[in-house]
């Protein structure tokens, strides 16, 4: 069944999944600032640092998208797409900023099992979403949604590396390993945004 040819009540059933997929994820993040915010301060890490940013982008992208699917048209589906992409364009300036600084002065993190902990629950609920949410865009044929769920989907990447970073500095002391982590988001937020801007 293609986004033609839906019937009104399945395609009003289908935009209140999306917008309950995206409330979850709203839920899920907003909860996640605050955890990693003190995690981050915790454990000086850079890469949980670095996550917590991008959760606060994900927020921000699930408020963009749950806006935009109360009101679908194209000027307001291209405009929540750009405000996406300049989200993930400000997020990469800072994280940059902060892993090169980091690097350079050497700076050692103090991994923590609830970092780790609060970070592989979040991949496996943003793989989740992602799934759900790439699978309702499509029905739609909305694609607010689906490069939200894109957004989602590469959130639960970025947990584990950010997962791998802390591993590799609480088992083998690679300190340098944090940053790197760090610098994948930045890596991930430059290409999201570019691939934003460009479609």
């Amino acid at each position: 069944m293609t986004a033609t040819t839906l019937s009104m009540d399945a395609r009003r059933r289908l935009v209140r999944t999306g917008i309950g997929l995206e409330a979850i994820t709203l839920a899920w993040n907003v909860v996640g600032v605050a955890v990693l915010a003190v995690l981050a301060y915790a454990s000086a890490s850079v890469a949980l640092l670095g996550f917590g940013l991008d959760s606060l982008i994900e927020i921000f992208a699930s408020i963009v998208v749950i806006w935009e699917l109360t009101g679908v048209d194209e000027r307001r589906q291209r405009l929540a797409l750009r405000l996406i992409g300049v989200a993930f364009a400000l997020l990469a300036v800072y994280l940059l900023a902060q892993a090169a600084v980091a690097l350079v002065a050497g700076h050692r993190a103090a991994p923590t099992p609830a970092g780790a902990g609060w970070t592989a629950a979040t991949a496996v609920a943003m793989f989740a979403l992602a799934f759900g949410k790439a699978r309702v865009g499509r029905r739609l044929g909305n694609r607010v949604l689906i490069t939200e769920g894109r957004v989602t989907l590469v959130d639960g990447i970025l947990a584990c590396s950010v997962l791998v970073g802390i591993a590799l500095d609480g088992l083998f002391g690679w300190w340098w390993a944090d940053p790197a982590a760090g610098l994948v988001i930045v890596v991930y937020a430059v290409r999201e945004a570019v691939q934003i801007f460009r479609e």
